[in-house]
């Protein structure tokens, strides 16, 4: 197979992102492939998602995780080219791109699953609203310094109530983010199973909890101030006190199109994780 036609979608604040995805958009073309380019936090950007082949994320971690919300439920493999900062998602060079660029017109990639994660927001007697995540999804406070009340059932069986900053529903992808930083545990990538990881509770169940693939969560918030729901901690919903999230694994996936070899994610995470405790040491 050959590729037809591909999404080249930008980071929006980085001029360097927008000038290589216009060079990449002129090279694919010249090569008989049909490419578009957006901002990928552009309203006409999931238009363009539409039949493509490929879809190409120029920037870094959170221009991944916005397209991938924007793909479903498109399906099409995404590729992810870093610009310079840390990334777990985009681990490709605009070197390592065109010294696969050849294999990229053929089409000639593994195809690596992520899980995603829905939330249903059940608000009253509203009909609920859906969310899809690649990372996680964060039920939290909306005022510092005002905890939460997080009633955590599993499976329609109740676990406790935690008085909370907050409590992240993450996924395998997720769990190298702000599960992690909040004591959760590393997932290989392409496990099935979410995890529930509390955050700053007064509580001796603070652990996290990884759950079977068809596990259902249902956290019920109580607050005077209110919360928010938070889906790859990009997009913000209110979330009133007395409301329900159902959480679970979603219908959906995303896709990537990968090259390396799927026995060095440990080796490569560690190396980013240590690269990243030297960049904060640095600043401090």
């Amino acid at each position: 197979m050959t590729l037809k036609k591909v999404a080249i979608l930008h980071h929006p604040h980085s001029e360097g992102a927008l000038a290589f995805a216009r060079q990449l958009a002129h090279d694919f073309i010249r090569r008989g492939v049909e490419a578009t380019v957006a901002d990928v936090w552009s309203p006409t950007a999931k238009d363009l998602l539409v039949d493509v082949g490929l879809i190409v994320c120029i920037g870094g971690d959170g221009t991944v995780l916005r397209a991938a919300r924007l793909a479903v439920p498109n399906g099409a493999p995404l590729l992810g080219i870093n610009m310079g900062r840390l990334g777990f998602l985009t681990d490709m060079s605009p070197r390592d791109f065109y010294n696969h660029f050849e294999r990229i017109l053929l089409e000639d990639w593994r195809i690596e699953e992520r899980l995603m994660v829905r939330a249903d927001l059940f608000d009253g007697d509203i009909t609920p609203t859906e969310h899809h995540g690649l990372n996680d999804i964060v039920v939290s406070r909306s005022s510092p310094g005002r905890p939460i009340y997080v009633d955590l059932a599993i499976d329609h069986a109740h676990v406790a109530v935690y008085r909370c900053d907050g409590m992240i529903v993450s996924t395998p992808t997720g769990s190298t983010g702000y599960s992690l930083s909040a004591g959760g545990p590393i997932l290989a990538p392409t496990e099935h199973h979410l995890v529930v990881t509390p955050v700053s509770a007064h509580l001796s169940l603070a652990r996290s909890l990884v759950l079977q693939p068809t596990s259902v969560v249902e956290l019920r918030v109580t607050s005077d101030h209110g919360a928010i729901l938070s889906v790859d901690g990009q997009d913000d919903v209110q979330v009133a006190s007395g409301s329900l999230v159902r959480i679970r694994q979603s219908e959906h996936v995303t896709r990537f199109a990968r090259f390396a070899d799927p026995s060095l994610f440990y080796s490569e995470l560690a190396e980013k994780l240590d690269m990243q405790m030297s960049s904060a040491v640095n600043r401090a």
